[in-house]
């Protein structure tokens, strides 16, 4: 008897098709795929041309209804308004889309879309289509105010009573490293300040809680009425937020009054101020003690520098000596960065014509050495008509303060291989007093680290490829290139069309 191996039960045996006679395999039409697409088109009902607004000046596409999204060529956010520009979408079932390559001149774009339906008798058709979109230029809403630059409905003012405008440069890099000032229509300089235009009230709302949180200041909103429909008593309102500054700035001396003195640690009434960020930070040069204060405390018991770093004179290091341990007053809170030195200085301008010399006690010990100059203010020759510096004793007060130690400034220039972005190339008025408050704002951030810690710095790529000398460097602090970041240049639009390069 031989053995007849068992074959297999599950072989699935073909038909042929009732329309043309092909060899198919058994399903629910008994139809062929070919005699299917030509009884039955699932795409039906969904275009296969289309149009996409696109606006040049913000490089935003038109989403349905009305929304402006930004979306680059080939990526999720531009395939998400092509697909919500196709009706019909919603009776069959998408399975995949995708872009088809297209010359970015052509203003065309074109997506590949795989889609299945239940189609006769319960089968189940896949087809595979293309949709061309025709990229046409239109202008939003917005660039339609911003052009008109006369459309707003609020607007945030920022003052400082200051002769400088080192506090609008560093608003400025804060404003851009957050983006808080994307929605805003215009951008126009005065006289004391930045005027910020939006086209809603909540984005000037956000501007002024930015400010709040960044530097120490106070606002004040008023309303002006635009219009009245008395038909159905709506109100159009234009909304304005001053917002007002501290008026002490980085390397300000204060004489702070008594009680509040007091309430900061009992800290000495002659500080100097050693940096303005969320609050004011405060330095005793005879002690070495620290104080910070809010800007609520300040608008409470305001008061008003007794110099700014344009009135001080230089003057030249003769002799220091740091003080020893054991001599120092111990005072609570007070700053381990610095070093307390009791100091002999000349004035610049007296030298060669008499040898007075003047003596005072620095926090800057760890930086001066005998030769260095430094800018101080002279107490002595000074004529000040200052409330609260006449209620301290003549005894107390020091012959000099010495606030900072002067580099020499052309080298620092030269040796700068670092630069900043800007908001717009038409709020830098190009004066000599702004040029000089830029230079000095540059030089606070190389010698305060904690003062650009929130400030984005960009490698300056025209400088590093030059070889600088350092011989001459005198000890001048720098920034590192740790700290720079790569500079970012977008060389076309969302279009494919050529484009400018970040404003810097």
């Amino acid at each position: 008897m031989e053995y007849v191996p068992e074959t297999n039960r599950n072989v699935i045996g073909f038909i042929l098709c009732c329309e043309c006679g092909t060899q198919i395999e058994p399903n629910p039409t008994n139809m062929c795929v070919g005699c299917v697409r030509t009884r039955v088109d699932i795409t039906e009902g969904i275009p296969k041309q289309a149009v996409l607004y696109f606006c040049r000046n913000c490089e935003r596409y038109l989403q349905p209804p009305a929304q402006w999204v930004p979306a680059q060529l080939e990526s999720r956010e531009l395939l998400g308004v092509c697909l919500k520009k196709l009706k019909g979408l919603n009776k069959v079932n998408l399975i995949d889309a995708g872009f088809v390559w297209t010359e970015p001149h052509s203003k065309r774009i074109k997506v590949k879309l795989t889609v299945q339906k239940e189609v006769l008798n319960g089968a189940v058709l896949q087809q595979v289509f293309v949709v061309e979109f025709t990229v046409n230029f239109h202008m939003c809403d917005d660039c339609h105010r911003v052009e008109a630059k006369d459309f707003w409905r609020a607007v945030v003012q920022v003052r400082q009573k200051t002769t400088h405008k080192k506090t609008f440069f560093y608003l400025e890099q804060l404003i851009l490293k957050h983006s808080a000032h994307l929605n805003t229509v215009n951008i126009k300089p005065v006289h004391g300040g930045l005027d910020f235009y939006y086209a809603a009230k909540q984005d000037a709302r956000k501007l002024v809680d930015f400010l709040l949180s960044a530097v120490p200041c106070k606002y004040q909103v008023a309303q002006e009425l635009v219009s009245h429909d008395v038909h159905n008593n709506t109100f159009n309102y234009k909304n304005t937020f001053s917002v007002e500054i501290v008026p002490i700035c980085k390397d300000n001396i204060v004489c702070l009054p008594k009680k509040l003195a007091q309430s900061l640690g009992s800290i000495s009434r002659l500080c100097i101020c050693l940096r303005v960020a969320q609050t004011i930070q405060l330095i005793d040069p005879n002690t070495l003690q620290m104080a910070e204060m809010s800007g609520a405390n300040f608008w409470r018991t305001p008061f008003v520098s007794l110099c700014s770093p344009k009135e001080m004179t230089e003057y030249m290091v003769m002799q220091v000596d740091p003080v020893p341990e054991k001599e120092k007053p111990h005072r609570a809170h007070a700053s381990t960065k610095h070093v307390l030195a009791d100091l002999w200085v000349a004035r610049m301008s007296d030298l060669g014509s008499n040898d007075q010399q003047y003596y005072c006690r620095t926090h800057l010990g760890h930086l001066l050495n005998a030769g260095d100059i430094v800018l101080g203010f002279d107490l002595i020759n000074s004529n000040l008509n200052h409330p609260q510096l006449e209620q301290m004793r003549a005894d107390k007060l020091p012959d000099v303060i010495i606030v900072k130690k002067v580099f020499d400034r052309s080298q620092r220039i030269k040796r700068r291989k670092w630069k900043l972005k800007h908001l717009d190339s038409n709020l830098q008025m190009e004066t000599a007093s702004t040029e000089r408050d830029y230079t000095d704002f540059l030089e606070d951030l190389e010698e305060d680290p904690a003062f650009r810690q929130h400030v984005n710095i960009y490698k300056d790529e025209l400088k590093i490829a030059v070889d600088t000398d350092d011989t001459d460097d005198e000890g001048a602090p720098q920034i590192s290139l740790q700290e720079m970041l790569d500079d970012l240049h977008i060389g076309g639009d969302a279009t494919g069309e050529a484009g400018a390069e970040m404003t810097e």
